[in-house]
């Protein structure tokens, strides 16, 4: 995966996002320890979320999204919103 930017990412699995996340997450130049103090999580947590664990708890997700700048938008497949 490339350096991520402003476009919109097509996300399928847990193992998507938690590449993507990780991804990101060096962009920023930030440990897996500073997010999960940021979010107030265990680093287990952001290890889980980084190797793609299909368990964890949605809401903490969105959280530690949200914390990274990153947001989910929900649309029907086979929809266009100008991103590819």
């Amino acid at each position: 995966m490339t350096s991520f930017d402003d476009k919109t990412t097509r996300i399928r699995t847990s193992a998507e996002l938690g590449k993507l996340v990780k991804q990101v997450r060096q962009d920023q130049s930030l440990l897996q320890s500073d997010i999960a103090g940021l979010a107030g999580t265990g680093n287990r947590f952001i290890v889980d979320l980084e190797r793609g664990k299909p368990t964890l708890q949605l809401q903490k997700v969105l959280d530690t999204l949200d914390l990274m700048g990153l947001e989910v938008i929900i649309q029907r497949k086979g929809q266009s919103n100008g991103h590819s």
